[in-house]
C-alpha cells in the first residue's frame, strides 16, 4: 500500500480523505477489486462503496471509494487498485454507485468546500452536479447550509426505499451540516 494525496504530502487538514494505492500482481487483480470492500468491512462497517466508472475501461486500474459508518464522512477512502502486470481474465467493475449516493458525495464535498473557504463557483458546481444526479431541478441559492440539506433531501427522495444506505448517508450529511456549517464555519 502506498499513501497518496494530501496525507502523503503533508498538506492535509481535518477535512482530508484518505488516498491509497494498492499495487497487486496481475493474476490477483480481479480478486483484489472484487474483495476489497468485504476485506475493509471486516475492520470498519461500510456505509457505501463505489467504483469510479471512468476507470472501468482501464484493464489494470480501478478507483474504489468507501464511506464508513463509524468515522467522519470527510474521511472516506479512495483506494486505487493497480495491476503490476497485465491482469489475467475478466476484471470486475468494482461496484456501481447509484446516482443518489453520488449526489450525497457531492453534498459532503460541498460542506468540505465551504469549510475550507473555497470559491462560490466551486461550491455551486458541487451542488449543481449533486442536484442533477439526484434528478432535481433545484439549484443552489448561496445559503450553503440550506442548499446542502435540500440536496440531501432530494437524494434521499430519489433513492426511495430501495437503498437504505442512501437514507443513512443523507441523515449523516444533515448532521454534518449542523456540525460544520451551522455551529462551526458559517454557511
Amino acid at each position: 500500500m502506498e499513501l497518496r494525496g494530501s496525507l502523503a504530502t503533508g498538506t492535509h487538514d481535518r477535512f482530508s480523505d484518505f488516498d491509497l494505492r494498492w499495487t497487486v500482481p496481475g493474476e490477483r487483480f480481479a480478486e483484489a477489486v472484487a474483495g476489497a470492500g468485504a476485506y475493509l468491512g471486516r475492520s470498519l462497517p461500510l456505509l457505501a462503496a463505489r467504483s469510479d466508472p471512468e476507470c472501468h475501461d482501464t484493464p489494470g486500474r480501478r478507483l474504489l471509494t468507501y464511506f464508513f459508518r463509524d468515522v467522519p464522512l470527510f474521511w472516506r477512502l479512495d483506494l486505487e487498485v493497480r495491476a503490476a502486470t497485465p491482469p489475467a481474465g475478466p476484471v470486475p467493475a468494482g461496484g456501481e454507485w447509484p446516482l443518489p449516493l453520488s449526489a450525497l458525495a457531492n453534498a459532503v464535498g460541498a460542506v468540505k468546500a465551504v469549510a475550507r473557504g473555497r470559491s462560490e463557483e466551486e461550491i455551486r458546481g458541487l451542488l449543481d452536479r449533486g442536484f442533477a444526479r439526484a434528478g432535481s431541478r433545484e439549484r443552489p441559492t448561496g445559503r450553503w447550509a440550506a442548499d446542502v440539506v435540500r440536496l440531501a433531501d432530494a437524494a434521499e427522495r430519489a433513492a426511495g426505499d430501495g437503498d437504505p444506505a442512501a437514507g443513512e448517508l443523507a441523515a449523516r450529511v444533515r448532521e454534518l451540516v449542523r456540525d460544520e456549517l451551522v455551529e462551526g464555519v458559517p454557511g
